[in-house]
């Protein structure tokens, strides 16, 4: 039964929205969606269009890629942790939203991402998982300041030939490297790999997610790109080989990690198949489309930001002798700054799951029912930018979140979870969750050892952002 009005303490109103004429109201959302309003665009204009954040909508990939478009999407900070509520919503195959890649990209198993808390081997991969991260907890600090080191030469080397330096290519060398070591305790160009570990899970992830996407083509190839991207299901064949080469590289090179596997009752091949898709999907996949965007934010904040982050950093590093779990603790304007960048622009914008039983929903202004088995779409940046949580909501303010600021940490979701909440077999949150906020601020803390100020040009990619550095000023003093 459905909480009544009375329980909800709002009026329980019909969603509103449209999902248009059965295939063909799926196609047009779809061309509104990527090419005639923009991602942004299309979700505002209807929460204007509706006087509502809970509303109808088709998603893409729409036909004939997934069967079911429709969706009922909750798009402010109340509404949206529903997602979050396993007991409520059922994520069953919903990683990828409205549709699932062939099993093919991870060799015929559904991997963690795909499986639902309440599923056995659920439990089973993400507490290997999470004991696997646990182990390595020792290991994280000095192996990432050691693949930062590398970036920085890499960095300095191209500002100073060009004037100006790309930082997304150094940046993925840098996190592919760094992820391969973690698990492996070897070096990639050790591997078949060579350096061509990127380009290989750059091909993988983005076959995978093609039918999300869109390459940027000028608006009269819209039609064609449609036809190309988001309407038939992307073959496994194109990165077959290279898959393969991937799945053997980890397989030789991580007999330490696959032999903790036995003890949690997982077969050596599945756990390597998981081990490929948490170190190249999960971790590289969002290092790659993060880094970029935390320097982009922190970037174009300005000169004075700058000055604040290296005058905390240098004097907490000064005071603790080094760069510690302590130290990076204490530096609280550091910790708000990627905090910040995360609110702005989550790593990972849409969140899905299916109702389980027939639930209301709660807005600011109304309460809404949704059936069980109806899809529930969220899209994090309207939810982590709510203006009535948030002053000034979409500007970046790199002391938010500092003092009484930690306060609207629990509005901050970007890991399938609130920030303020912690990873469980009994929850889809990241089980690396921490390690990305660890190795976010640890990014910040090398570049300003390193430089006082720098400045960048950024370009939209299908995910992320391509930054390029146009300025370092090197660090007068330390």
């Amino acid at each position: 039964m459905f909480p009544t009005p009375s329980q909800s303490k709002l009026p329980v109103k019909p969603i509103p929205g449209d999902y248009g004429l059965p295939f063909f109201g799926a196609i047009k959302d779809r061309l509104d969606y990527f090419y005639n309003q923009g991602r942004d665009e299309f979700f505002s204009t209807r929460v204007k269009k509706y006087q509502s954040t809970v509303i109808k909508t088709n998603m893409p990939p729409g036909p004939f890629i997934a069967q079911n478009p429709r969706v009922i999407a909750v798009l402010d900070a109340i509404s949206f942790p529903i997602l979050f509520d396993t007991a409520k919503v059922e994520k069953f195959n919903v990683l990828d939203g409205t549709y699932l890649p062939s099993l093919s990209f991870t060799g015929g198993y559904r991997v963690c991402a795909y499986l639902d808390p309440s599923e056995p081997n659920h439990t089973s991969l993400k507490s290997y998982f999470i004991s696997v991260l646990a182990s390595k907890h020792k290991d994280l600090v000095p192996l990432f300041k050691t693949c930062l080191s590398q970036m920085f030469i890499n960095i300095d080397d191209e500002m100073g030939s060009k004037k100006k330096a790309n930082f997304n290519d150094p940046s993925d060398a840098m996190s592919f490297n760094f992820v391969f070591r973690l698990f492996s305790d070897k070096d990639p160009s050790e591997t078949k790999l060579g350096s061509d570990g990127p380009a290989i899970v750059d091909k993988w992830v983005g076959l995978q997610l093609a039918p999300l996407a869109t390459l940027g083509l000028p608006k009269f190839l819209k039609y064609f790109e449609d036809l190309l991207l988001h309407t038939f299901p992307t073959p496994f064949f194109p990165v077959k080989s290279d898959y393969k080469k991937l799945y053997e590289a980890f397989y030789e090179s991580s007999s330490s990690v696959l032999d903790k596997a036995e003890s949690f009752g997982i077969k050596r091949d599945e756990a390597c198949h998981n081990l490929v898709f948490i170190a190249g999907f999960n971790a590289y996949g969002g290092m790659k489309a993060w880094f970029p965007t935390l320097i982009k934010w922190v970037g174009t904040a300005g000169e004075e930001l700058h000055s604040q982050l290296a005058n905390e950093i240098r004097s907490v590093v000064k005071e603790e002798g080094g760069v510690t779990f302590q130290a990076l603790e204490k530096m609280s304007l550091t910790k708000s700054v990627v905090y910040e960048a995360l609110r702005m622009e989550p790593g990972v914008p849409f969140q899905y799951g299916k109702a389980k039983e027939d639930i209301v929903v709660t807005s600011h202004e109304a309460a809404y029912e949704i059936k069980k088995g109806e899809m529930i779409f969220g899209y994090q940046p309207f939810a982590t930018k709510d203006p009535k949580v948030f002053d000034n909501a979409e500007e970046f303010v790199g002391h938010r979140f500092v003092g009484e600021g930690e306060k609207l940490l629990k509005y901050v979701y970007w890991s399938n979870g609130r920030e303020t909440e912690d990873p469980t077999v009994h929850n889809k949150q990241c089980p690396g969750k921490e390690i990305v906020v660890l190795l976010s601020r640890l990014l910040l803390v090398e570049l300003f050892l390193r430089y006082d100020t720098f400045t960048v040009e950024t370009d939209a990619l299908p995910f992320g952002s391509s930054v390029t550095l146009t300025s370092l000023i090197k660090a007068t003093s330390i």
